[in-house]
This record gives structure tokens, C-alpha cells and sequence, in this order.
């Protein structure tokens, strides 16, 4: 396993991140445990959350859970300083989570304790922003996004009141360091300048969705992450599943997160049948597991700070963390490069 600095900070991660979003419902606590374990085991000390958690779905009955089952691990195992624990703040649009309001001075101070409630700690290593107030394209809607609606006074006050609270819980040492999620290069670029300008504390990732069928941050996220050091936390690298080859043809195995999300978040369309069929040719050329290619090709970028993944087995978890080890061989890389100029956005 490969460590890196989380931004400019001296806090060590694994490459591979245990992601969290299907404790609570699609897993149990024993579970949720069992991989905590393994996972730990394996070098992994990484475990990003969120207050919304868990999802798939996602619901006023199930919110929280997945921090709860955390916190009773880090209660009966003693590790909570063998981890480096990222969670969120949701962003607006949920009523169930204080009206729906998004993240603000109110919102995140209560959602923190909340939070630290949970999770039985007394700090959070990363605090991120899961989706900006203002509006985004992350979620499949860059096929509608417009950012002309956006007030521009209220969008920097937000920043600015975001930052400010973030400084606060940072010196009170409820937050270690801040981190974006489902961000624009924009934002991210704003965050910096303004906490530049006011002392406040500087935003080291961005948790956005990465895989082969989506490459966005290929382009002037790459070039900020690049310039600014704010790495990647990539999230969704098998695009829900997708490039597993599990739904090809229209299969949809019992228990899956597609026989409950009847979309995968709009990913499961038929745009995405061909280039899918072809990195899963591309893996069996090289004798690679489908789930091992598609995390390999994430980890060899070089903005990335981790892979986030996420298993609702225990094959499943070691097939993940496994990836870690596998080195692809350049004609295999060109080779998923030339499939990608074919399909630069299906899903």
C-alpha cells in the first residue's frame, strides 16, 4: 500500500480509501466491522463517511447509521488513532437534515457535533462540504447545469462563512484539516483565494467521481490540483458497479446496487454498453480482474490522493484493495486511452 499527504498537510493516507455508504443498509454492523478490520489489516488507514449515510438508498430512517456503526467500531477496538476518518456535511436539498438548509455557520456546527456524537471521537481528521449550496454538475446534471442562475454576493458570502466556521472548529481541534466534495474548478479556486486572503484554513481535497466512463478531472481540475496541491479523492471507480461487467446485457444481480437503484444514478444507460465492453475486453487480455483494471487506471494519475471504494462483500473488498498491487503495463493504458477517445462521456 502507498501513502500520500492529504494537500499540504502532514497527514498520511492509504491510496485505496474504505468508502462507507452502503453500512446501514445494504450491510450490517458486523459487517460494517468486518471490513473495518480487514481493511486495517491490508494498510488501508483511511475511512471517508457522511452524515447522510447510509445511501441506496438514502432516507430520514436510515441517516447516520453508517457513522453509528463507525463509532461502536472505534468503541470496541481502541483504534480510532490508527485511522484517518473524513466525513461530510450535506450539502442543501435534504429536508430530513435540518430542513434541507445546506451547509452554513448553523448547519455545520450542528452537523459536526452530530457527527462527533456518532462517531464516538472528538475530532474529524478531513471535514468536507458534500455539495456546494450554490448548485453543481456533479450527479449527471452537467446535461442541464447553469451556472448564470447563481447569485454571485451570496455565493462568496457562503464561501466565506463556510471558511470562517471551518477556521473556528479547526482551532477549538474538532477538525484536523477541510476538504471540497462534487466541486467545480471554480469553487475550489475560490476556497483558496479567499482563505488566502483571511487566514483561514486551506481546502486539501476534493472528493469528486472518477472512473473510466467519467473523466472530468482530466482536464482543469487536473491543472488546479496540479498548481494548488489539492489532490483527488476519487470517488465511484467502477461507475456504480458498471465496470465490473456485473450489468452487462442487462443483468441485474440479486442485491446489487442496481436492483435497487434502478439507474445507478443515471449511469446505467445504453451509452455506456460499448466502452464498458471494452475495458472489460482490455482486462482480459491482461489477465486482470475487471474491478482491478478500473482501480489501477485511477491510482496511476497523478493528481490522485486515494481511490475510494466501496464493497458490499468481503471478495469484493480484498478484489478492491487488491488493486493496489497492480501495475498496468503501458500497451494496456494506451489501450484504455484509445477506448476512451472513442467514448469521452457516456454515462
Amino acid at each position: 500500500m502507498n501513502y500520500k499527504n492529504l494537500g499540504r498537510t502532514d497527514i498520511s493516507v492509504s491510496q485505496i480509501c474504505l468508502g462507507t455508504m452502503t453500512w446501514g443498509t445494504q450491510n450490517s454492523e458486523a459487517e460494517a466491522h468486518e471490513q473495518m478490520d480487514y481493511a486495517l489489516h491490508k494498510g488501508v488507514n483511511f475511512f471517508d463517511t457522511a452524515e447522510m449515510y447510509p445511501t441506496t438508498p438514502v432516507g430520514a430512517e436510515t441517516q447516520g447509521r453508517t457513522e453509528e456503526y463507525i463509532g461502536t467500531w472505534f468503541e470496541k477496538t481502541g483504534k480510532r488513532k490508527d485511522v484517518v476518518l473524513a466525513t461530510k456535511v450535506a450539502g442543501p436539498g435534504r429536508d430530513y437534515l435540518r430542513g434541507g438548509q445546506g451547509a452554513d455557520a448553523a448547519n455545520i456546527r450542528a452537523a459536526i457535533d452530530a457527527s462527533l456524537k456518532r462517531l464516538k471521537t472528538d475530532y474529524i481528521d478531513l471535514y468536507q462540504v458534500h455539495w456546494p449550496n450554490r448548485g453543481h454538475f456533479h450527479f449527471r446534471q452537467n446535461w442541464r447545469y447553469n451556472p448564470f442562475t447563481q447569485d454571485r454576493e451570496k455565493t462568496i458570502a457562503n464561501i466565506t462563512d463556510i471558511l470562517e466556521t471551518m477556521g473556528e472548529l479547526v482551532k477549538a481541534g474538532k477538525i484536523r484539516a477541510i476538504g471540497l466534495s462534487n466541486e467545480t474548478t471554480w469553487g475550489i479556486q475560490k476556497y483558496l483565494t479567499i482563505a488566502e486572503q483571511k487566514g483561514l484554513p486551506r481546502v486539501v481535497t476534493t472528493q469528486n467521481e472518477y472512473n473510466l466512463l467519467y473523466r472530468h478531472f482530466d482536464l482543469d481540475l487536473a491543472e488546479l490540483s496540479h498548481h494548488e496541491d489539492v489532490g483527488l479523492l476519487a470517488y465511484s471507480p467502477l461507475a456504480a458497479g458498471l465496470l465490473t461487467g456485473k450489468y452487462v446485457g442487462g443483468a441485474r444481480p440479486a442485491g446489487s446496487r442496481g436492483s435497487i437503484n434502478a439507474d445507478l444514478g443515471g449511469r446505467l444507460q445504453p451509452l455506456q454498453e460499448a466502452p464498458v465492453k471494452a475495458y472489460l475486453e482490455i482486462a482480459a487480455k491482461y489477465h486482470l480482474d475487471p474491478a482491478k483494471l478500473a482501480i489501477a487506471y485511477c491510482l496511476t494519475k497523478p493528481f490522485m490522493t486515494s481511490v475510494i471504494i466501496g464493497a458490499t462483500t468481503a471478495a469484493q473488498l480484498e478484489t478492491d484493495i487488491a488493486a493496489a498491487d497492480v501495475t498496468l503495463p503501458q500497451e494496456a493504458i494506451a489501450e484504455i486511452e484509445a477506448v476512451h477517445r472513442l467514448y469521452p462521456l457516456p454515462i
